[in-house]
């Protein structure tokens, strides 16, 4: 088992109290929430989705790359 090391927080009170509230009502310990919520921001933070990776990708090869002077021309190019 890795060895585990203690982490201080400075939030609101508000916060905390709100958190802890939500954490009691789903029979969940609050660090682990907390771990649970650092492994999944660590994970979104290495992989884009698929479709990120293919926008991505276009974007390098100049594929779907629109240009405008403003944001009314590039609405209108983009049909939206």
């Amino acid at each position: 088992m890795a060895k585990e090391v203690q982490m201080s927080i400075k939030m609101e009170p508000e916060l905390r109290e709100q958190f802890m509230a939500v954490a009691a009502n789903r029979h969940r310990p609050a660090a682990q929430i907390i771990r649970d919520l650092m492994r999944l921001y660590i994970a979104d933070s290495k992989t884009p989705n698929a479709l990120t990776a293919e926008t991505l990708r276009k974007s390098d090869r100049g594929e779907d790359v629109f240009y405008a002077a403003n944001s009314t021309e590039l609405f209108r190019q983009l049909d939206i």
